[in-house]
């Protein structure tokens, strides 16, 4: 299980001429599409517990708790609350797991034998799980000589672009030492302002999903 650590920022015409100035190296451009799962309730992400199917795999991010290194105040702690840190799971059978457990008023397993594509629509019917955005990036990449972190630039097909600088750390990782590469690199963008940029969830939800987006607001969770 990894940890990924992100800061978003906004993105605009400047931003490669900036990253070809600092040196980045282009890892290449991609694109995928992204479903998200919940109940009808919303009992997965009022929880900020995201399910998403991308390229056919199962993935699921869950919140983690800040490390002891982060309270600090002063610079450091405003350079934490930057960034956003999930716990990122990629085993089908432990998110089957973690959705379980979140989710309570699920039917009893089926001993019928199943193919796996059965079983799939089989586990989400079981924990009443829905599709509630679906939407396709096109991602570039870029890689900097600071180790470890990677630069995306994302457009979304909903007209939405965002730039997000990330740090990988294995479960218990130095958190503090992620904190610090994320923020040498912001500073090489240039980037300024100490309020979280929103990603593509955030701004989809709140053009397409209004409840849904409501509900999270209240909760905090956005």
């Amino acid at each position: 299980m990894s940890v990924e650590v992100e800061r978003k920022f906004v993105c605009n015409a400047d931003t490669l001429k900036t990253l070809e100035e600092i040196g980045a190296v282009c890892l290449g451009q991609r694109q995928f599409c992204d479903q998200y799962f919940d109940t009808p309730k919303f009992d997965l992400t009022l929880k900020d517990m995201w399910l998403r199917k991308r390229k056919g795999c199962w993935e699921l991010k869950c919140p983690t708790t800040a490390d002891k290194a982060e309270e600090t105040s002063g610079e450091q702690s405003r350079a934490a609350a930057m960034c956003s840190r999930y716990k990122e799971i990629t085993n089908l059978p432990e998110i089957q797991l973690r959705v379980k457990e979140v989710i309570k008023d699920v039917c009893e397993d089926s001993e019928t034998e199943t193919s796996p594509s059965q079983e799939e629509e089989s586990w989400m019917s079981r924990n009443n799980l829905v599709c509630f955005a679906e939407f396709t990036t096109v991602r570039k990449s870029f890689t900097l000589e600071e180790e470890g972190v990677q630069v995306d630039l994302d457009e979304a097909d909903f007209g939405f672009h965002v730039g997000e600088i990330e740090v990988l750390l294995p479960e218990g990782g130095d958190m503090q030492s992620a904190l610090n590469k994320i923020q040498r690199t912001a500073g090489k963008l240039g980037l300024t302002g100490d309020k979280r940029v929103e990603g593509k969830m955030h701004a989809y939800l709140r053009s397409n999903c209004p409840e849904h987006f409501a509900r999270l607001l209240s909760e905090h969770i956005l």
